[in-house]
């Protein structure tokens, strides 16, 4: 089963289609759960140590959801591309039952969900919004299943 625990929620409707349409895509090869967290709200002149507290408190609410095999979403996170992905990703399938992918919030991650994490990937250099970067990840496990199954999607 492929998880993906995210902080906020997908608010504009074209997004909300295409991740729903790789979620029934995915469906054929195996069951995947999204679950949304509540992002934490800054107070209008933040410090530092507040944005450290927004990141623990999300972490503690992604934390209570992580099963199996945990990837971190990071932007310094390991690259690959979609054909290592996919291998890495039937490794892993092969050996944990559960594969959880971490999307934290406008700020990242704490560190010690990152420690927690058995793998940190990264998609790109750029910063992509968190609702686009949902729709790149449900895509990239889409194709990556397609490459495992031998279906001709990826290319």
């Amino acid at each position: 089963m492929i998880n993906i625990v995210t902080v906020g929620q997908i608010k504009e409707d074209f997004y909300v289609k295409a991740i729903n349409e790789y979620v029934k895509r995915i469906g054929r090869y195996t069951k995947i759960n999204i679950t949304e967290v509540k992002e934490e709200r800054l107070p209008a002149n933040f410090s530092n140590s507040d944005i450290l507290n927004v990141i623990t408190k999300e972490g503690l609410k992604l934390k209570q959801h992580l099963k199996g095999f945990v990837i971190i979403c990071d932007i310094n996170g390991e690259k690959f591309d979609s054909v290592k992905f996919a291998k890495k990703l039937k490794m892993v399938e092969q050996n944990f039952s559960d594969t959880t992918f971490v999307i934290g919030g406008s700020y990242g991650v704490s560190e010690e969900l990152k420690n927690m994490a058995n793998l940190k990937i990264s998609f790109s250099d750029f910063t992509l919004p968190h609702q686009l970067f949902r729709v790149v990840l449900v895509e990239q496990i889409y194709r990556a299943l397609t490459i495992n199954n031998n279906v001709t999607y990826h290319k």
